[in-house]
């Protein structure tokens, strides 16, 4: 079985005050982009992940591994499987690329008489905050965990480029630092800057920006260069690093990212796809 898994950007993201769990309810208008890693699932001598990068971790800890796993478990089998994830999406940079993955492994192990929707939702909520958004993908306002998950009309009428700096950033951290800093509000991009589609709805900002700049200036740096070359408002997606901006057309945003000559780990034109995974052999 061979899979896309696609990656997500936040257009907005509203953090909360954390509840008495210690997680903080949001509420954003998540985006799938054509940007994917793939995923191939098959039969083995023993139990195998492989991943063609060390971003991401070829052990247990991988998400879809513990998708793979289980997905396994409900579809009551116990033989050898292996998963083996051909990279794309950078880790550590608010695109959801692990989530992704997990995400896909969910849908390709959903075709058997022991799966369900509900019980694909589950287990895509007990794994991380991205992953039920990523099983369903598209366009949809994602609020709670990220557990609750509402499509809404898809998103046309822009591009995006994806630059993504030479560092990571953790998740947990800047949380942590968004807690210290007292829950600052990120500052939103003004509505005559924006798609007309984005105009007048959700507000477009990131409140974990600010934390993002606190813990590491850098990100700081790298909008302010990205702004002055292409002369556009810049965006953080998740927890960073990942940056983007808007572009009128495809080919627009081509251009642009076939210009910038930073030392990036990705720099990414994308366009909005209409679902989070899709299985891609017969």
């Amino acid at each position: 079985m061979i899979g896309t898994a696609f990656a997500k950007v936040n257009l907005s993201l509203v953090v909360n005050s954390p509840s008495a769990d210690g997680h903080h309810p949001l509420r954003g208008l998540f985006q799938s982009v054509s940007l994917a890693d793939t995923i191939e699932i098959g039969p083995a001598e023993a139990d195998e992940i492989t991943v063609s990068n060390d971003e991401a971790p070829s052990d247990q800890t991988n998400l879809a591994w513990q998708a793979l796993d289980a997905m396994r478990r409900v579809r009551r089998v116990s033989s050898p499987m292996r998963v083996s994830i051909t990279k794309r999406i950078p880790s550590g940079a608010g695109l959801g690329g692990g989530s992704a993955d997990a995400a896909a492994v969910i849908g390709l192990m959903s075709d058997h008489p022991a799966v369900d929707d509900v019980t694909s939702e589950e287990v895509a909520a007990s794994l991380g905050s991205d992953v039920p958004f990523s099983l369903v993908g598209g366009t949809a306002l994602v609020r709670g965990r990220g557990e609750l998950v509402d499509p809404i009309a898809p998103l046309e009428g822009f591009a995006l480029v994806i630059v993504v700096p030479p560092f990571p950033l953790s998740t947990p951290a800047v949380f942590r630092e968004w807690d210290r800093l007292g829950e600052p509000v990120g500052t939103p991009i003004n509505d005559n800057e924006l798609p007309p589609v984005l105009r007048r709805g959700e507000p477009m900002r990131n409140d974990l920006l600010p934390a993002a700049l606190s813990l590491d200036p850098r990100i700081g740096d790298w909008i302010d260069e990205l702004g002055s070359i292409l002369g556009l408002p810049i965006s953080m997606t998740g927890s960073g690093s990942g940056l983007f901006a808007y572009f009128p057309t495809a080919d627009e945003a081509s251009d642009a990212a076939g210009a910038l000559g930073l030392p990036a780990r990705a720099i990414e034109a994308v366009t909005c796809v209409p679902r989070g995974w899709e299985r891609v052999d017969a």
